[in-house]
Parts: C-alpha cells; structure tokens; sequence
C-alpha cells in the first residue's frame, strides 16, 4: 500500500466544531481540514492558490471557507465561488484548491490523499479522549494499544507523531487516569523509553 493509498487519522471530531477551520496533516502533506457550518468536514491543501496563504488560517461562512487574505471563496469541493474584489465575476472552473479524501467515522476525522476502497479501520464500542503530539518519530503500529488505550498514530512532518487517543470507558475517572498515562507515554517516547 502507497502511502497515497493509505488513512492518516488527522483529529478527533471534538476537536474540529461547525464553522472552523484547523490545521492537519495527511502524511507529508499540510492539510486545512474545516467543518462547514452544517458539519460537513472538507480537507484541502493548506494553500490558497491566489497569494498562497495558509487556508487554515481562513473563516468558514455557511458552506463555504474564505482566505483570510483576500477573502477568496471556495465550496466543499474545493471550487473559487467568489473574489470579493471582482463582485460580477463568475470565477473560472480552473481557480480550485488540492482536495484530499475527508471521512469522520467513530469520533475521528480521517484523510487520504485518493479514494479510497476500503474504510478506515472499525472502532466501535470506543470513545474518543484527546490527542498529543510527540517530538519524536515512534515506533508504534498506525493503531495501537497501550496502557488500556487505542492510539492511533499519525505520522507529522518534521520528526514528530500525532497520537490520538480513544478508550473504551465511560467513568470520568477512569477517563482522567487514561489522559495522564497518555501525558506519561508522550514523555516517555520523547525520552526515547519504549512503549
């Protein structure tokens, strides 16, 4: 399997409210992962192609997410729907944004950079808890159990990992024990302790 051909899971679905845009990863790849004002999650390239802004950094309107520079428009798709400078022009069908494959199963935002004939893996019976970023490449499987724990782990540019936790608990202490052996693991792969 390519890695274009693979699931990165890129945010637990808490994390991503309606109408906000966010930083995210899919692979190698900088995304602008964002959630339309009715909940329909898109992931773009973090790009605009007018000046090259960070889409991330834009502001969703209804359905559609503006750059924060110029305030160019683009729908789910990807497609320039307005230049607020040039109100009577109908953009071209070429003025569109990179768009990777967004999927949101079981409390957490997948992305893939094509279609993709199988869906992400099944997690069922487990809730999300948070997610960490480590400062070190780990060597964990992409899902992982750990301390009673599923991690799934995303790979993030510059040597560092994305873990995002899910347990099968529901008691809120159990929760908070879970969040704090999660804290210890981070320290412990970015002190380069095994898990």
């Amino acid at each position: 399997m390519t890695d274009a051909a693979r699931w990165y899971p890129a945010a637990l679905s808490d994390d991503l409210p309606n109408a906000v845009a966010m930083p995210a990863c899919c692979g190698d790849a900088e995304v602008a992962l964002w959630r339309s004002a009715t909940g329909k999650v898109a992931a773009w390239e973090d790009r605009c192609p007018h000046r090259g802004m960070r889409l991330s950094h834009g502001f969703v309107r209804g359905e559609m997410l503006s750059c924060i520079y110029h305030g160019w428009r683009y729908d789910q798709t990807g497609t320039c729907q307005k230049i607020p400078a040039h109100p009577g022009l109908e953009p071209p069908a070429s003025i569109k944004v990179r768009s990777f494959t967004a999927l949101e199963q079981d409390g957490v935002i997948w992305l893939s950079e094509g279609e993709m004939a199988e869906p992400p893996p099944p997690l069922t019976g487990l809730t999300p808890l948070r997610s960490v970023t480590v400062d070190a490449i780990t060597v964990l499987d992409p899902v992982s159990e750990v301390d009673g724990m599923t991690l799934l782990v995303q790979p993030l540019p510059g040597g560092r990992t994305g873990l995002h936790a899910l347990t099968a608990s529901t008691d809120p202490g159990e929760r908070k024990a879970a969040s704090r052996r999660l804290e210890v693991l981070r320290r412990d792969l970015e002190a380069g302790v095994a898990a």
